[in-house]
């Protein structure tokens, strides 16, 4: 009985921590801690770096879309949305995959073509990605038009708007023609083991936060507080595009 108890308290105590981590999580995307943090952006050291190097670079190039990945607020926004009611790993997997197909396709297309996008329209859209997706868990589609969109369409091209978002932020920066394909596979390969480390913190805070009895109860809260730092990027990128 004894031990029931104990394991009880502990199961409560992490999912108040897991709980916590979700409402931690989501108030810096929603406070925006700086302009890099709120786009997708390469923090200006970085910026240095992929402009100066020349050559076949995997391993940096590899540590820079990791690091990308975890550090994009917005990215990540948007693939909490995507997994927050998702409960079987089957589910997850295809979801998650259609959203790395969708990035990485315009991501290596977009440099490799030279396809450049305005980066504050490009990042706008992306903000409405995680507005969708938190509207789309609140059921707000069915209740306003009586239809459900199609969920695994949307993850998809949203997933292209996220690469390009990436692309034409690289493409800024003019990096070296020498390597630039093996660079750019090893940097999507990068992406994707961050958005994988990402998405395991992601999905063990939730599967205690999912324990709790008041889950559902906060779980409306914490999508509009989603759906808010959406609307925050939106507007925090359609200013820049009217001020420059």
């Amino acid at each position: 009985m004894l031990s029931t108890l104990l394991d009880r308290s502990r199961c409560g105590r992490a999912a108040v921590g897991g709980y916590r981590l979700i409402w931690i999580f989501l108030t810096l995307g929603l406070l925006g801690i700086s302009a890099d943090v709120l786009a997708h952006a390469v923090a200006e050291g970085d910026k240095g770096y992929i402009q100066e190097i020349t050559g076949i670079n995997l391993i940096a190039f590899m540590y820079l879309g990791a690091k990308h990945m975890v550090t994009g607020y917005d990215h990540l926004l948007f693939l909490l949305g995507v997994v927050f009611f998702l409960y079987r790993m089957q589910h997850i997997a295809i979801y998650v995959s259609l959203f790395a197909v969708g990035h990485s396709t315009t991501m290596l297309l977009g440099v490799y073509f030279n396809i450049g996008i305005n980066s504050y329209i490009i990042d706008a859209i992306i903000g409405l990605s995680v507005v969708y997706k938190a509207l789309d868990n609140l059921g707000a589609y069915q209740r306003w038009f009586g239809f459900q969109p199609n969920t695994k369409a949307a993850t998809l091209i949203f997933g292209f708007f996220h690469g390009f978002g990436l692309s034409s932020k690289i493409i800024e920066y003019d990096i070296s023609p020498d390597g630039l394909v093996p660079n750019l596979l090893a940097f999507n390969v990068g992406v994707e083991i961050g958005q994988l480390i990402a998405l395991a913190m992601i999905l063990i805070v939730m599967s205690f936060w999912r324990k709790t009895d008041g889950f559902f109860r906060h779980a409306y809260t914490a999508n509009v507080a989603m759906m808010s730092a959406g609307f925050l990027l939106i507007g925090y990128q359609l200013t820049g595009y009217f001020v420059a």
